[in-house]
C-alpha cells in the first residue's frame, strides 16, 4: 500500500507539542507495522524542513533528515507537475489552498495513490482518503 505523505501529518509526528502529535504517531506506527510505501515530494520536504527549522531549531531538522528521510521515497515535482499545480492553484481561487498542496495532489494522481497521512482537509475534498 502507497501512502502519501503531506507537511501536516510530519510536522504533528515530530513536534510533540502539536495537538495532532499522539494520534498522527499512532497512525505512523500502523503504516509501519503494514509496511506502507511512504511517498511524499521534494515540495513537501521544502517545506516541511522549513517548518522544523523555524519551529524547533536545527537539531530537529538534522534528526527529521537522519530518521525519516530513509523511509520516504520521494517523487521530485518536475516542471510538468509543477505547471499543473499553478493552475489547479489560480483555478481553484482559494487563498488557503497552496501550490505545495496542488502539487501533493497532481503527483497522488499521476503515481495512483488514493492515502494521505495528513491532517489537511484538502485532501479529502480532492476526494482522497487520509488518514489517520
Amino acid at each position: 500500500m502507497k501512502v502519501f505523505v503531506d507537511t501536516s501529518a510530519l510536522i504533528s509526528l515530530l513536534d510533540r507539542d502539536d495537538g495532532n502529535h499522539a494520534r498522527a504517531a499512532k497512525a505512523f506506527e500502523k503504516l509501519r507495522k503494514k509496511d506502507a510505501i511512504l511517498v511524499c515530494s521534494n515540495y513537501v520536504l521544502v517545506e516541511t524542513c522549513a517548518i522544523i527549522q523555524h519551529r524547533l531549531g536545527l537539531g530537529a531538522l538534522r534528526s527529521f533528515q537522519k530518521d525519516f528521510f530513509p523511509l520516504l521515497v520521494t517523487v521530485w515535482v518536475d516542471e510538468d507537475i509543477h505547471m499543473a499545480a499553478t493552475s489547479a492553484v489560480l483555478a481553484a481561487g482559494k487563498r488557503r489552498l497552496s501550490l505545495v498542496d496542488c502539487s501533493s495532489f497532481e503527483v497522488m494522481r499521476r503515481s495512483g495513490i488514493d492515502r494521505a497521512f495528513t491532517f489537511d482537509r484538502h485532501f479529502q475534498q480532492q476526494g482522497f482518503s487520509c488518514l489517520p
